[in-house]
């Protein structure tokens, strides 16, 4: 079996990647798209997940932060900064808004780069604005 390495991914790619991962919202992301709009896309996965998040869908939270690790892992600068910016410090929100139990589950299942990304932001967070 040949290791090939997966194409990089720009933000036209991870466009589409994101409207066959998210069927809900597909038509927001076709939408956002047309507006090149890659910022309220990111956003608006977002926003779906905290409806799930309402919902203590918390494994189809994690499968979704798994996939957006996917696009994040082979995007480009402007795609991983985007996913750094919106989708991972915007989990943060989500340990405000669930059960400790329901937040230490995602936190289980983002990978240990999105871990290690929250928690410099974190840590980030704190110094500059002297908040947890």
């Amino acid at each position: 079996m040949k290791n090939e390495q997966m194409q990089t991914i720009n933000q036209k790619i991870a466009i589409d990647y994101l409207k066959f991962f998210y069927p809900p919202i597909r038509n927001e992301i076709t939408q956002l798209s047309t507006q090149n709009n890659f910022a309220g896309i990111i956003q608006a996965t977002v926003n779906y997940l905290r409806d799930l998040l309402q919902e203590s869908r918390i494994n189809i939270i994690g499968h979704h932060v798994k996939l957006m690790e996917l696009i994040y892992r082979n995007g480009n600068p402007y795609v991983k900064e985007m996913i750094e910016n919106l989708f991972i410090r915007s989990l943060g929100s989500f340990k405000k808004h669930s059960k400790s139990q329901h937040w230490n589950m995602i936190y289980q299942y983002m990978p240990l780069q999105f871990q290690e990304i929250y928690l410099e932001q974190q840590k980030q967070d704190k110094i500059f604005f002297n908040r947890n």
